[in-house]
């Protein structure tokens, strides 16, 4: 990255909160993903700028946006980003000792119902490491070390990411015990389900299939809120049956045809592969759920 003559050499940290900035489009959202506090961001930007002799970024009503001169250092800020990860992977992975931190990223229900037994186990064992698990919906980067290790019901197919199957979690349909059981074709019953952004997942079209005349009660993106949702005997659910069987209001319903399992994956980094808090605790898991 250019810079004028007489000014202040452009460092790693001010292309990160430059990158963060031009991510999410704001100073605050950017500050989170950083570390710092809008404040200090709008300071950066603004010593950044003056670094360059350029403005980046242009003020609007909604939010920051690239201007031409901020589009043309992206392409080259991106490569430093690359570089300087690969540099902090590759340094990572060859930290022999415990301690230091993990961070772990899956989805809601799975991190509380199935994954917190393993991570307390793996915290009593190595008390020196600290584990942050980060559980919204979206897909943490492995490559940039937003996440160390992750688990998706899909297979991973990034580059340089060393996947494996971790387990197969089966599904099945739930009522709040003593409701009546659902008639054959639906009728009568209410649902709670995914919602709409969801609707092709393989829960959703078993539901449709067993019980066609069903009315919809209540949709989420969220497990946990479907299961505490039929507790309150809202409707019948499909869930996972660790988050299901883990609400003694609930009691499964047979309706002769099971819903469809689903594999859950785990992926992380090639270069953390030697990490070994990390190789601890992909043992602990293999321990827990072997295939």
């Amino acid at each position: 990255m250019s810079r004028n003559n007489g000014s202040r050499a452009v460092e790693w940290s001010d292309v990160r909160i430059f990158l963060a900035i031009a991510r999410e489009g704001s100073l605050g959202a950017a500050a989170r993903v950083v570390g710092q506090t809008q404040p200090t961001m709008g300071r950066r930007l603004r010593a950044l700028e003056a670094a360059l002799g350029q403005a980046l970024f242009q003020r609007t009503a909604d939010g920051f946006v690239l201007t031409d001169e901020g589009a043309a250092v992206m392409a080259s800020a991106e490569r430093m980003e690359e570089e300087a990860l690969a540099f902090e992977r590759r340094l990572a992975g060859r930290e022999s000792t415990l301690s230091g931190q993990l961070r772990l990223a899956a989805s809601d229900w799975f991190g509380s119902y199935v994954l917190t037994p393993v991570l307390a186990e793996f915290a009593r064992r190595h008390p020196s490491v600290t584990v942050e698990l980060l559980t919204d919906a979206r897909l943490y980067s492995l490559a940039r070390r937003e996440a160390d290790l992750a688990f998706r019901i899909k297979a991973f197919d990034e580059p340089d990411v060393i996947s494996r199957r971790l387990l197969r979690m089966p599904y099945a349909l739930y009522a709040r015990r003593g409701d009546p059981r659902p008639r054959k074709d639906g009728r009568g019953t209410r649902l709670v389900t995914m919602n709409a952004a969801y609707g092709g997942m393989p829960d959703v079209t078993w539901l449709k299939k067993h019980l066609p005349q069903a009315g919809v009660a209540f949709t989420s993106n969220n497990r946990e809120a479907q299961a505490r949702m039929c507790a309150e005997g809202i409707g019948v659910a499909v869930l996972p049956a660790a988050l299901g069987d883990a609400f003694p209001e609930l009691r499964r319903v047979d309706l002769g045809d099971p819903p469809p399992s689903r594999d859950t994956w785990l992926g992380y980094h090639k270069d953390l592969k030697r990490l070994g808090r990390l190789r601890s605790l992909l043992e602990l898991l293999a321990d827990r759920f072997p295939t």
